[in-house]
């Protein structure tokens, strides 16, 4: 009866430890210019804030194995939404800049933005030359959230 018991609270306490792992999650977060952004706020499942950049821009998360999806929100800057690779622990992402567009339609002010979504990849690859970043491939895919909705006819 021991014997069983024991094996019952070792079973139990084995599957609840796989069900919590976590992984830590490190990065750096620059604008479009290259600078360094502190403070920036990382959120996951779109509510839960988990950490926040340094004033280096420097951060580092301990999130869940099943959290695919991370956001970085910041005051005059566009989030940035990024989905995680399996392998992925080492976060380095480019913000854009986020503007007031008057007296121009959102689908115009969406064709600009994407514009400056489309250079990203070529901002990351350059910070990695400069030394800013550790490495010269986005380990994630980042998406691009539009203003302009099309109405269904």
């Amino acid at each position: 009866m021991q014997k069983l018991l024991i094996s019952c609270i070792v079973l139990c306490v084995s599957t609840s430890i796989l069900y919590a792992q976590n992984k830590i999650i490190k990065g750096r977060v620059v604008d479009d210019n290259l600078e360094t952004l502190p403070y920036v706020s990382i959120v996951i499942n779109d509510t839960i804030k988990v950490g926040r950049t340094d004033l280096n821009g420097f951060f580092q998360i301990d999130i869940p194995v099943s959290v695919k999806k991370i956001s970085f929100e910041s005051v005059g800057l566009d989030p940035a939404t990024v989905r995680l690779v399996d392998k992925c622990d080492e976060v380095e992402v480019v913000m854009m800049l986020s503007g007031t567009y008057d007296f121009i339609t959102l689908k115009r002010v969406d064709k600009l933005r994407m514009k400056t979504f489309r250079k990203l990849p070529k901002l990351h690859k350059e910070a990695f030359e400069k030394g800013i970043f550790k490495t010269d491939k986005a380990c994630y895919t980042q998406e691009f959230i539009s203003y302009y909705k099309k109405i269904q006819k």
